[in-house]
């Protein structure tokens, strides 16, 4: 699957094929990815990649939701997708990290932007939510900025490593989503 966004950037279903890139990406990347997600440790091999993509395929192929790779300007620059999908109350939790030298460019606004849409368009889900931890200023201006509540917040709700940390929810309906007219 190929979801054009604008001219040298687009996300595409992520493949085996991806995988000593993606591997790359996370490397480079690493202190900057542990701030905020736990599987940053985890992902130690070139193997654990490719068990995340295989995972991500099978995902796909249940009717579970995707992952894509972001890419821009042919470079693959992060990574994007649905957590499982809850088809019986028609929502999904969308998930997402960019490499750092790529923040600040609008491309992950974009990216969840397109993602949202493709949720309510071709999925004809009810309702997009995102978990974010409260210290994630950059996350927290993508999501806000694309006009998701805030509903709560779930107190030590993830353990990054040495310490549990805060996670905001923030949500969207079908309805709210297509209603908006000022999102960027």
């Amino acid at each position: 699957m190929l979801i054009p966004l604008e001219h040298n950037l687009y996300l595409r279903t992520l493949s085996l094929e991806d995988a000593p890139e993606l591997f790359t990406l996370i490397e480079r990347n690493r202190s900057h990815l542990r701030q905020w997600l736990p599987w940053v440790d985890a992902t130690r091999t070139i193997e654990n990649t490719i068990a995340f993509i295989e995972s991500a395929l099978q995902q796909k192929l249940s009717n579970h939701g995707f992952q894509c790779g972001i890419w821009y300007q042919n470079k693959l620059v992060g990574v994007i997708g649905y957590h499982t999908i809850d088809w019986n109350n028609k929502n999904v939790e969308l998930g997402y990290w960019l490499g750092k030298e790529y923040e600040g460019k609008g491309i992950m606004t974009k990216s969840c932007r397109a993602l949202i849409d493709y949720a309510f368009t071709e999925y004809k889900l009810h309702r997009v939510q995102i978990r974010c931890a409260v210290g994630n200023h950059r996350s927290r201006a993508v999501i806000e900025r694309l006009g998701l509540v805030q509903e709560g917040i779930m107190r030590e709700a993830e353990f990054l490593y040495d310490h549990y940390v805060d996670l905001f929810i923030y949500g969207i309906t079908e309805q709210e989503w297509k209603s908006r007219t000022d999102i960027p």
